[in-house]
């Protein structure tokens, strides 16, 4: 007998879902409401697709496990992505210091547009697996409170019918053997569930009011291995946050993203106010790397930056063959980088329950569920975490837990600017590697209550082509900006 599942969206989450569930199967079919692009280009449906995204290692290990065939990390360098060093490609501007650069690699980050990364993926799952993307915009599910049997499809985005049956209502619907839910920050699934007699669902959203602002420039001639630069908000002074990225990406480019928190630290769309605001941050760096720089797009800013999570794994009852993943579970603070990674190691949690208990085995849907819940567990507590403290943050005040966690969780990051045991800790973590329990063993303890071994560093830990690099590019930006001036 055939098996068909169904997947919800066409991004990113619901393409490595789609991936967990080919093996299973006979027929995946991804539902997608927006038009898909030919290449890597930017689609309607991603508001946060022109913006600075990393893939951190551990996003990237649980694409390699869901696409075994395909090497997903060749096929990423392949595509134009370029990859980083969290130990020694990087410099990294902290509330607590600057990060040295060590001689230890450390965990890898890949880095590109988020249209490419896509189009990446999209292009691996097509041509690894069975996968079917087709159109169709979903309004409901099927099924009951003890399992979800398909999917209700708008009749005017369906294809006449081909995958299932046109009801009264002139909605198509889809049967299915299991159904995942990755349609991203827009998802219905509290109605959706209320709708099969599931209730009392709990969310919470956490928003800083964050802003972002990003502009494509040309990379520099020489300055083509420049390391990613990153200054971090500080969420701890009682002002707004402000933050700066310059990332490396494809096409020998660099994205610049700003961001910065409302009550005055949102960045501004208009080219000159933009270099104004990165000269401005707690280290000029960024501005006078694009002074020099030749800018390629205009700027885009976009607000779709609150954290929100559904706590699905608390529901009293879940039904069977019903899974929901990605964006659609919960999102995150962008300026964190690791939806896509927990998106990507939810779908491995997935694909590793239904190996276990094959696609209708009894129970396979709600410990996937539960194990997505733990995929989630790090990224929100970082994002949180710091988010509680900005002024003007709505949906909590730190707790006496946060307060807590708050004093060892900047402990640690001040001895990690001068220590690479406490350095090389917090990595795992944050390239989720590792759990919090990393953190938390006997060794870094130690070594986060003696401090850091070296002294902090008064400013970027350049090498003198670096130095030469910067210092060029800034001269030629106030040599262009005195000559505008007249």
């Amino acid at each position: 007998m055939s098996r068909r599942a169904v997947v919800i969206g066409a991004g990113l989450a619901g393409l490595l879902a789609a991936a967990a569930l080919s093996p299973a199967v006979d027929e995946v079919v991804v539902l997608e409401r927006d038009e898909l692009p030919d290449g890597p280009a930017h689609r309607k449906g991603l508001p946060q697709g022109r913006h600075a995204h990393l893939l951190m290692a551990g996003g990237l290990a649980a694409m390699e496990d869901l696409l075994p065939d395909v090497g997903m990390r060749k096929h990423l360098l392949a595509a134009g992505a370029r990859e980083v060093s969290l130990g020694s490609g990087m410099l990294a501007l902290t509330p607590e210091g600057w990060f040295r650069r060590w001689r230890h690699e450390g965990p890898q980050m890949m880095t590109c547009s988020r249209a490419l990364l896509d189009w990446a993926v999209r292009t691996a799952v097509l041509g690894g697996t069975g996968v079917e993307i087709r159109s169709g915009a979903v309004v409901g599910l099927t099924g009951d409170a003890g399992r979800v049997t398909g999917v209700r499809v708008a009749a005017e985005s369906g294809d006449g019918g081909a995958a299932g049956a046109v009801g009264a209502s002139g909605e198509e619907v889809i049967e299915a053997d299991f159904v995942v839910e990755a349609s991203g920050r827009g998802s219905r699934i509290v109605h959706w569930l209320s709708d099969l007699g599931i209730s009392g669902i709990k969310d919470r959203t956490v928003d800083a009011g964050l802003v972002n602002a990003t502009r494509i420039y040309r990379t520099p001639e020489g300055a083509g291995d420049f390391p990613l630069t990153i200054l971090q908000a500080d969420p701890y002074g009682d002002r707004p946050g402000r933050s700066g990225m310059v990332l490396p990406i494809e096409n020998d480019q660099w994205m610049v993203s700003l961001a910065g928190t409302r009550g005055g630290g949102e960045p501004p769309s208009d080219p000159e106010e933009f270099l104004r605001y990165t000269l401005a941050l707690p280290d000029p760096i960024v501005g006078r790397l694009i002074s020099g720089a030749e800018p390629l797009t205009d700027i885009h800013v976009s607000r779709s930056t609150s954290n929100h999570r559904h706590y699905l794994e608390k529901a009293r009852q879940w039904p069977e063959r019903f899974v929901v993943l990605g964006d659609a579970l919960a999102t995150f603070n962008p300026a964190y980088g690791q939806g896509m990674s927990v998106a990507a190691l939810g779908a491995r949690v997935l694909a590793r329950e239904i190996e276990r208990g094959g696609i209708t085995g009894g129970g396979v849907a709600r410990r996937a569920q539960r194990g997505a819940a733990r995929s989630v567990d790090a990224a929100w507590n970082l994002a949180i975490g710091q988010d509680v403290w900005f002024p003007e943050t709505r949906g909590g005040a730190p707790t006496l837990a946060d307060r807590l966690l708050t004093r060892y969780s900047r402990r640690l990051m001040r001895t990690a600017t001068g220590s690479y045991g406490a350095a090389a800790a917090l990595w795992d973590v944050t390239s989720l590697l590792s759990g919090p329990e990393r953190v938390l063993r006997p060794s870094v303890l130690l070594t986060t209550l003696n401090g850091p071994a070296l002294p902090p560093l008064s400013g970027p830990p350049l090498t003198a082509q670096e130095a030469e690099v910067l210092e060029r590019l800034s001269a030629a930006g106030a040599a262009e900006r005195q000559e505008v001036g007249g």
